[in-house]
Parts: C-alpha cells; sequence; structure tokens
C-alpha cells in the first residue's frame, strides 16, 4: 500500500534549470536551498518530482 504523504527537500539550486523545471519547484511549494514540504501522496505530486528528482532529496512516510 502507498504511503500518505511524501516529504521533500531542495537540496540544490534552481539557477541555471529551465523554466519548466523552476514552476515544478514552485509548485511543489519550496522557495529556497533546503527548504521542507510535506505533500500529499497523488501521481501530480510524483510527476513533479520525477522532472526535479536530481535537485530534490525526499522521503515517503
Amino acid at each position: 500500500m502507498a504511503s500518505n504523504t511524501i516529504t521533500v527537500k531542495l537540496k540544490k539550486s534552481v539557477i541555471g534549470c529551465t523554466d519548466k523545471q523552476k514552476a515544478c519547484v514552485k509548485g511543489l511549494g519550496l522557495r529556497k536551498t533546503g527548504s521542507v514540504k510535506t505533500l500529499e501522496n497523488t501521481p501530480a505530486v510524483r510527476g513533479m518530482i520525477k522532472k526535479v528528482i536530481h535537485l530534490l532529496e525526499f522521503c515517503e512516510q
């Protein structure tokens, strides 16, 4: 069974990223490097994480 929440942390800067990648990071609710957000485990959130996985650190809860 899938978990209900995912915690994501922005570990790299979005400087030099494409506009779409910046929009995904903003959509996840992350602003500065090191910011952490707990989100619902939905297909939309998983898709945004997949697009910028190289910038994030995440764990399922």
